[in-house]
């Protein structure tokens, strides 16, 4: 499948309808969606007869991505049922019922720092998946903190072969640290636009980069 074809068919996928900013909730947008799958599957061979985890999937456009490019089954965990019924009808709407499954789940738990991944959870989806993928919170939101660095060490533990993450370019040297300290290498693969429309009351711009 060729990207824009990949692009075109993830711009059906509904988003949310009413975000919730204290979970970060922002879009993943068909244009980044399609470049980070087509890219995991056709230059790594990441998805394609592969079992994947979509951590915190929000509406599933990555999951619906990974089911595009062939993914063998996909497991969409978030916290918000909201979200996952939105999911579901993207689920429904693509007829992608017999290979993405939904679980209403908290990747996360309380920790002195701030936030930590969800050990039990984790714990039994460790290592039961090849691929990770994953658009986190950013952490910025004040109850957050940690919350990037729990979701990918959640991915790292659940995937055996690869996490593909997206994450704010200022948080780079600390993450890619983390990953080290974990045994993982880490690569930077690309350097994305990530649009945020006008979604709450904070916003004072049409959109912002990020």
């Amino acid at each position: 499948m060729k990207l824009k074809q990949l692009e075109g068919y993830l711009s059906d996928v509904e988003a949310f309808r009413n975000p919730k900013v204290q979970l970060e909730q922002y879009p993943t947008t068909a244009h980044l969606a399609a470049r980070i799958l087509y890219t995991a599957e056709s230059s790594f061979g990441d998805i394609s007869d592969k079992s994947v985890v979509d951590l915190g999937c929000g509406c599933g456009m990555l999951s619906v991505a990974s089911a595009i490019m062939g993914a063998t089954n996909v497991l969409a965990i978030d916290i918000d049922a909201d979200a996952l019924e939105i999911a579901q009808e993207n689920i429904d709407e693509f007829e992608l019922d017999d290979t993405i499954d939904l679980l209403h789940a908290s990747l996360c738990q309380p920790d002195r720092d701030g936030l930590a991944m969800n050990a039990a959870l984790v714990a039994k989806l460790s290592r039961k998946f090849d691929t990770a993928i994953l658009n986190p919170p950013f952490g910025t939101k004040p109850g957050n903190k940690g919350i990037d660095v729990a979701f990918l060490q959640a991915a790292c533990e659940m995937a055996t072969t690869a996490v593909y993450s997206l994450h704010k370019s200022s948080t780079r040297e600390f993450l890619v640290k983390k990953a080290d300290s974990w045994g993982f290498d880490c690569e930077v693969l690309a350097e994305l636009r990530f649009d945020v429309p006008m979604m709450y009351k904070f916003h004072k711009k049409n959109r912002r980069s990020s």
